[in-house]
C-alpha cells in the first residue's frame, strides 16, 4: 500500500482509539484508596494493581505487537480491542483482588493494540507528515493515560469504582465498530513463523545499537512519569489533603496540557531537531520536580510541576519514538515493541517502588527519586546522543 496524505478525521479516529485503548491501564490509579477500602486490602499493597497492568502491557508489547509485521493489521487491531474490552468487563464485576488482577492483566495485555495502531498510522502516512501524524496520535495516547484518571474519578463520584470499567467497555465497543468500518486492509510486510518473529524482535537491539539508547531513555522517561502518578492518589487522598476521587481525578486535566506539545514535537522531529527537543525535554523533566517536591507550601506548585513534567515526558517520548520509526520501515512494529517494552518495564518498576517510597520516605522522598532519575537520563543522553546527521530516510 502506498503512503498518502491521511484524512484529518481518520487520524482523529486513530488518536481516539489509541487513547481509549491505553486508558484501560490507568483507571485504577486515582481509585486506589477506594478500591483498598472496598476489597479490604492495605493501601500500600494496591500498587500491585498498577504493576500488573504495566507488566501485562509490557508482555503484550513483546508477544503481541510484533504480530503487526506478520498479520493483516485491521484484523489484528479489531481482535485485540475486543479481548481488551472483555478484560474491562471482568474488572467491573470482580468481587475480590484476584479477579480484579485477572481482568487488569487481560485488559493490559491486549490494550497494546495502541502500539499496533501507531506504527500502522506511520506506515500509511507520507514522509512529509509522518512526524506530525505520529505526534497527533501520541497526543491521544497521553490524553488517554491522563484523562483516564479524570474519567475514573468522575465515574466513582457519581457511581462507584466499578462504574468506569463498564463505561469504558461500552466506549471501546463503539470504537471497535468504527475501526472495523474505516480501517483499510493492510497486508503484513514480512513472512516468517511466530517464534522467528519474536527472536527477530529481540534481535533488533543487536542489529540497531541506537535502539538501545532510545529504549533506555524511554524506560527512564516513563519511570519518572509513573513515579509521580502512582502515589499522587495516596498523597492527595491521605490525611493531609483528604481529597475525593473526583478531585484527584481532575488533576489529570492539568497533566493533559502536556499532550498539546506532541504535534509540535513531531514537527520538530520532521525538521531534524530531535536532539534539541530531547535535551530540552529531559532538562525540564528534572526541573519539574522542584515545585512538585514543595507541594506542602502550596498546591499551586504541584499544578505547575505536573504540567511541566507531562509536557517534558510527552516531548521526549514522541521525539524518541519518531527516531525509532526512522530506523527500518519494514520492522516498525518490532522496533516499536522493543522501545515500548523498555518503556513500560521502567513504568512498572517505578509504580511498584513508588508506593514503597511514599510509605517510608514521604512525598519528598518520591520527589528526590524522580529528580535523580531525570538527571541520570539527561547524563546518559548528553554522553551517547547521536552526533552524526539525523537526516534519515525510510527506505
Amino acid at each position: 500500500m502506498t503512503e498518502k496524505k491521511l484524512s484529518p478525521w481518520f487520524v482523529l479516529l486513530l488518536s481516539i482509539a489509541t487513547g481509549v485503548s491505553v486508558a484501560s491501564n490507568n483507571y485504577a490509579q486515582p481509585l486506589l484508596h477506594t478500591i483498598s477500602n472496598d476489597l479490604h486490602i492495605t493501601t500500600s499493597s494496591t500498587g500491585i494493581i498498577i504493576t500488573v497492568a504495566q507488566l501485562s502491557y509490557a508482555a503484550g508489547l513483546l508477544l503481541l505487537v510484533p504480530l503487526g509485521d506478520l498479520i493483516e493489521r485491521r484484523l489484528l487491531i479489531v481482535s485485540m480491542s475486543f479481548i481488551s474490552m472483555l478484560g474491562l468487563i471482568i474488572c467491573a464485576f470482580s468481587q475480590n483482588m484476584t479477579w480484579l488482577l485477572i481482568g487488569t492483566g487481560i485488559a493490559g495485555f491486549f490494550s497494546v493494540v495502541a502500539q499496533v495502531i501507531i506504527p500502522f498510522a506511520a506506515s500509511l502516512a507520507n514522509n512529509k507528515e509522518r512526524g506530525k501524524v505520529v505526534g497527533f496520535i501520541m497526543s491521544g495516547l497521553l490524553l488517554g493515560i491522563l484523562l483516564a484518571r479524570t474519567a475514573a474519578g468522575i465515574c466513582s463520584y457519581f457511581g462507584n469504582w466499578r462504574t468506569i470499567y463498564i463505561v469504558a467497555a461500552i466506549i471501546l465497543f463503539i470504537i471497535i465498530l468504527l475501526l472495523f468500518k474505516t480501517l483499510p486492509r493492510y497486508p503484513a510486510p514480512i513472512k516468517m513463523r511466530y517464534y522467528q518473529l519474536i527472536a527477530s524482535t529481540i534481535g533488533q537491539f543487536k542489529k540497531y545499537p541506537l535502539l538501545i539508547l532510545y529504549s533506555l531513555l524511554g524506560a527512564l522517561n516513563f519511570a519518572i512519569f509513573s513515579l509521580f502518578w502512582t502515589p499522587i492518589a495516596l498523597l492527595l487522598g491521605g490525611s493531609d489533603y483528604q481529597y475525593s476521587d473526583l478531585t484527584i481525578g481532575l488533576f489529570g486535566l492539568f497533566g493533559a496540557a502536556g499532550a498539546l506539545i506532541a504535534p509540535y514535537a513531531g514537527k520538530l522531529a520532521d525538521k531534524n531537531k530531535s536532539n534539541l527537543v530531547i535535551t530540552l525535554g529531559l532538562t525540564l523533566l528534572m526541573l519539574s520536580w522542584l515545585p512538585i517536591g514543595f507541594v506542602h507550601i502550596s498546591i499551586i506548585l504541584l499544578i505547575i510541576g505536573v504540567i511541566t513534567l507531562d509536557l517534558a515526558v510527552q516531548a521526549t517520548h514522541v521525539t524518541s519514538m519518531n527516531q525509532v520509526y526512522k530506523i527500518d520501515q519494514n520492522s516498525r512494529n518490532r522496533l516499536n515493541a522493543c522501545y515500548m517494552l523498555f518503556y513500560f518495564i521502567g513504568g512498572a518498576t517505578a509504580s511498584f517502588s513508588s508506593t514503597w517510597l511514599f510509605a517510608h520516605y514521604g512525598w519528598f522522598g518520591v520527589s528526590i527519586a524522580g529528580a535523580s532519575i531525570a538527571l541520570i537520563a539527561l547524563t546518559i543522553w548528553l554522553i551517547f546522543y547521536p552526533k552524526q546527521s539525523e537526516e534519515q530516510t525510510y527506505e
